[in-house]
């Protein structure tokens, strides 16, 4: 079958036949970067997501919505758990919870061992943060644009128990790698006892030299923390690639699993070392420690699987090349026109699907308001730490047709 035929025929496609192997394989041959720009393609996959007619979401970061097959299969989740009430909490529970994190543990290209399912990157990070054993005068470094959570975590334990937190600003349009690698490394010392890092800056989109600066760190003998958030189902890597000591992340964001799961990997030698928040009765170097959660909505996990068979089945190569090419579409669109103010760097390789965007002239929180109310694009406000606009977040399912009327809405503000 020629790909436009296949392509007339998959509209109201089931999940299976749209993203079986034998179709997959067709377009075996096509780069991704070739793929990303195939609107009849994407257009094919925009029919599995039911969308709201009121306006264009252009806010996937915070949270994605699951495509149709995906939130069918979590219903069925749902009420499997409620037809089995405890008898599933107290027999099944446990065996299919392991499934999934294997199952997330291979997207990750980690062990089991080394990762465990959370509510969400804050939830991760923090404990780790927590676990530590922090004496007074023990210094953590991070960046002024790190994510407040974890910010407050490190103040809470700097008033705690007396450690120091020294704070970094991230270059905002660096010329390489070493301008960024450079800046942590200047801020470390012999007190430093853990760096905190961005894989992807969740305000501007820029994607930092993680595996660069973790290999700094440790040249130095200070560990590496995270904070994927934004980065997990987004672009195309495995965790321990990154020479990292932690990482955590939010699955109900790229991965567009339902609202409240995340992950947090911790290299198999970091884990006896870290202080479970929870009383647990795991080993000392059983990551499960870190993982006891009572009892919880634990349909939320069961519908990691359909969510990770969604990504799959795109293809982490092509779903990161195209929303890089979704960015770039709309960025490079208004660069360069008078009073329109880019937050994300103009490198290519430094970002992906994530940019920012402000006017000169008119608040964040107005612009917000602006394209809300006038133009019908829901975008979100980011006013601080240097970074004055709104934080544009399209996804797969996103047209160029409605980035076009982004775009010309943002000329029509600017002008």
């Amino acid at each position: 079958m020629h790909k436009r035929d296949f392509l007339k025929t998959v509209g109201g496609a089931s999940f299976g036949l749209m993203f079986g192997p034998e179709l997959l394989a067709q377009y075996a041959h096509v780069p991704a970067a070739a793929l990303a720009e195939d609107e009849p393609f994407w257009a094919a996959l925009r029919t599995k997501f039911k969308l709201t007619p009121d306006y264009i979401n252009l806010e996937n970061g915070y949270y994605c919505f699951q495509p149709e097959e995906v939130l069918e299969q979590f219903i069925g989740q749902v009420r499997r758990v409620n037809v089995m009430g405890s008898r599933y909490m107290r027999t099944v529970k446990d065996d299919d919870k392991l499934r999934v994190r294997t199952r997330l543990a291979a997207l990750a290209g980690c062990s089991p061992a080394e990762l465990i399912i959370t509510r969400n990157t804050t939830e991760s990070l923090d404990t780790v943060i927590a676990g530590f054993n922090w004496d007074a005068g023990d210094e953590a470094v991070m960046a002024n644009q790190d994510y407040g959570a974890m910010i407050d975590q490190f103040r809470l334990q700097a008033r705690r128990y007396g450690m120091v937190n020294r704070f970094i600003d991230i270059p905002m349009d660096p010329k390489s790698d070493d301008e960024v690698v450079q800046v942590y490394a200047n801020a470390l010392t012999s007190k430093t006892r853990l760096l905190m890092i961005c894989h992807m800056v969740n305000i501007t989109g820029h994607v930092l030299p993680v595996r660069a600066i973790c290999d700094m760190a440790h040249a130095r003998g200070v560990p590496v923390m995270v904070d994927g958030a934004h980065a997990f189902a987004h672009l195309d890597f495995k965790v321990p690639d990154l020479h990292c000591d932690y990482y955590g992340a939010s699955l109900h964001k790229w991965l567009s699993v339902p609202l409240g799961a995340g992950i947090l990997y911790v290299k198999k030698e970091r884990i006896a070392a870290l202080w479970p928040i929870f009383g647990d009765g795991s080993a000392a170097d059983d990551i499960n420690k870190l993982n006891h959660t009572g009892t919880h909505p634990v349909h939320t996990d069961l519908g990691i699987e359909g969510a990770i068979d969604f990504h799959v089945a795109i293809g982490a190569a092509r779903k990161e090349a195209r929303l890089r090419y979704l960015q770039r579409y709309w960025s490079d669109k208004i660069r360069g026109t008078p009073r329109i103010v880019m937050n994300t760097p103009a490198d290519l390789a430094r970002s992906c699907g994530i940019a920012n965007v402000g006017v000169q002239g008119v608040k964040p929180s107005e612009l917000m308001k602006i394209l809300f109310e006038q133009h019908k694009v829901w975008t979100v406000a980011i006013d601080g730490v240097g970074v004055h606009g709104v934080r544009v977040t399209p996804q797969v399912y996103t047209s160029t047709t409605e980035l076009d009327a982004f775009v010309k809405a943002l000329k029509t503000i600017a002008a």
